[in-house]
C-alpha cells in the first residue's frame, strides 16, 4: 500500500455524518501535520512550547525538592504535582542573568539579557524565547504567539526601580524595543482566537471569516490603487504594510482549512471574572482550546505580574503577596507565603490535569508540549536572582528525559537553559541575550 503525503492534514476530531449520527474517526495517519524538512515531507509529532511565570519569588525553604536524580522527593510546594512527576525536571542552582529587582526578574525570564533600559522611558531587552519559536512555529498556524496575564498590562510609567512598567508586565520580545503587551480579559482573548462570532459553532466562524475576507479584499483594492500613485520612500512603507495584509491573508487561509474541524462548544466570555479561580479556569480553557486546535504552538501565561498586591483571602492568605514576599526571613512569614507559591502550583496542576486529558496524536497534549515553569527570583526579600525555582514540565514530543532532579554547583545562567530549550523545541540557536553555551539537562555528572 502506498502512502501519499500532501501538505494538508485531516482534522484530528473529524466526524463522519449521517443517517443522523456522528461517529469519531479513529486515529489516522492523515490526522498528522504534514511538515516539510529540507525538501523532503515526514510525518512529526507537534511539539508546543508554554511559560508560565510566577511573581514575587518563591518561599524556597518550602519550594526546594530534596535528592537528586531520580530519587528526589517532592517539596510542600511541589506537591500537588505529583501526578506529573514522571513529566517534571526539576532544575536547581540556575542563577538570573539580570538581576535588577523585579524589573529584571520578569524581564530577563525569556529574554537572558544582562541590562535592559535604565530609566522610565528607555526600553531595552532582546527577543524573547518565545518570540524566536514563534517565528518558526508561526508559519503554520493563524497565530503566532498568546502573551497573557491574570493582570491587565501596564505599558507606560515606572513600576520597578524607576524603569518602565513593561519589564514586570511581560515576558515577549518581538524585538529589543518591542515589548508585547499580555491579555487578561477573557472576552479579548476569545475575540482573537475566533473573532467575535459569539461561539466557537462552525456557522459562526463562517460567518466572521465572511465578514474579514471581505474587509480584506476592499483593503488590497486600494492599497493596490494607491501604490500606483506615491513616490519611492512611500513604496517602501507600503511594502511593509502589504506584508502585514499578507500575513492576514495568511491566516484566513490557515482558519479556513481548519474549518471543518469540530470544536469543543465555548461561549464568548462576558470578561474577566471576579474570582481569581474562575478567572483562572476561564484562562486555562482558552490556552487549551488554543493548542488542541492548533491555532497557536507558543503561549506565555503569567500567573500574576511581578510586584503583584494581589491578596489570596481564599486560601486564608489576606496579606498583599508583594509585601508579604519581603518577609525578612521570618519562619511565619514565609510559611505564609508558601500557601501562595502552592495555591499557585494546585493551579497549575489542573491545567496540567486538562492537557493529559486531551488526546492529541497517539497521546496527550501534555505528551506533546515543554512547559517551563517557574519565576525569574528565588529569595524575594534579598530579591536575589540565585538559585531560581524552575521546572521543565510535559512529555516534550519524546525529546525530554523528565521525573529527575537536577542540581547545578556552578550557577549556570538562565539564558543557557532558554538555548538547550531552542535545540528541544528543534529550533537551535547559538545564543540568547548573555548565554554562554547550552546546559546540560539530559545528562549530569554525578546523577
Amino acid at each position: 500500500m502506498t502512502t501519499i503525503l500532501t501538505g494538508k492534514s485531516l482534522p484530528r476530531r473529524t466526524l463522519l455524518k449521517g443517517i443522523g449520527a456522528s461517529l469519531a474517526l479513529p486515529l489516522l495517519d492523515a490526522m498528522f501535520p504534514v511538515f516539510g524538512l529540507r525538501g523532503q515531507a515526514k510525518i512529526d509529532r507537534v511539539h508546543r512550547f508554554q511559560t508560565v511565570y510566577v511573581p514575587n519569588g518563591m518561599a524556597m525553604e518550602y519550594w526546594s525538592p530534596n535528592g537528586e536524580g531520580r530519587d528526589f522527593k517532592l517539596s510542600p510546594i511541589m506537591e500537588p504535582l505529583a501526578p506529573f512527576r514522571d513529566q517534571m525536571l526539576a532544575l536547581s542552582g540556575i542563577r538570573a542573568n539580570w538581576v535588577q529587582i523585579h524589573a529584571g526578574a520578569s524581564g530577563s525570564f525569556l529574554t537572558g539579557v544582562p541590562q535592559g533600559g535604565r530609566t522610565e522611558t528607555e526600553i531595552i531587552a532582546d527577543v524573547s524565547m518565545d518570540q524566536l519559536l514563534a517565528r518558526e512555529f508561526g508559519q503554520d498556524t493563524q497565530l503566532a504567539s498568546l502573551e497573557l496575564s491574570m493582570d491587565a498590562s501596564a505599558n507606560a510609567g515606572a513600576c520597578s526601580s524607576n524603569l518602565s512598567c513593561v519589564y514586570t508586565h511581560t515576558l515577549s520580545w518581538r524585538g529589543p524595543t518591542q515589548p508585547l503587551p499580555t491579555e487578561y480579559n477573557p472576552r479579548a482573548v476569545f475575540e482573537r482566537l475566533f473573532g467575535d462570532a459569539g461561539s466557537t459553532e462552525r456557522s459562526a466562524r463562517e460567518a466572521r471569516l465572511r465578514q474579514q475576507k471581505s474587509i480584506l479584499d476592499s483593503v488590497t483594492d486600494k492599497v493596490n490603487d494607491l501604490s500606483r500613485e506615491i513616490g519611492a520612500q512611500d513604496k517602501i512603507k507600503m511594502e511593509q504594510y502589504t506584508e502585514a495584509i499578507r500575513d492576514v491573508e495568511r491566516r484566513i487561509q490557515r482558519a479556513e482549512e481548519q474549518i471543518d474541524m469540530e470544536l469543543p462548544p465555548l461561549a464568548q466570555p462576558e470578561g474577566a471574572p471576579a474570582a481569581f479561580e474562575d478567572h483562572f479556569d476561564l484562562m486555562s480553557d482558552l490556552q487549551l482550546l488554543a493548542l488542541q486546535t492548533d491555532l497557536t504552538r507558543v503561549i506565555t501565561f503569567m500567573m500574576s505580574k511581578e510586584q503583584s498586591a494581589r491578596p489570596y483571602p481564599q486560601i486564608d492568605v489576606p496579606d498583599a503577596h508583594h509585601p508579604l514576599s519581603h518577609h525578612n526571613n521570618q519562619p511565619e512569614l514565609i510559611e505564609r507565603m508558601s500557601k501562595i507559591n502552592r495555591y499557585h502550583t494546585e493551579l497549575f496542576a489542573r491545567y496540567l490535569t486538562k492537557l493529559r486529558a486531551t488526546p492529541d496524536g497517539d497521546g496527550s497534549l501534555l505528551d506533546n508540549m515543554t512547559i517551563l515553569y517557574g519565576g525569574g527570583i528565588s529569595n524575594s526579600t534579598r530579591h536575589s536572582g540565585e538559585n531560581l525555582p524552575l521546572l521543565v514540565m510535559g512529555g516534550g514530543a519524546g525529546r525530554l528525559q523528565t521525573g529527575r532532579h537536577l542540581s547545578y554547583s556552578d550557577e549556570p545562567g538562565m539564558a543557557n537553559l532558554l538555548v538547550t530549550l531552542m535545540d528541544k523545541m528543534d529550533v537551535p540557536v547559538d545564543q540568547i541575550g548573555a548565554s554562554t553555551g547550552a546546559l546540560p539537562i539530559d545528562t549530569l555528572s554525578g546523577i
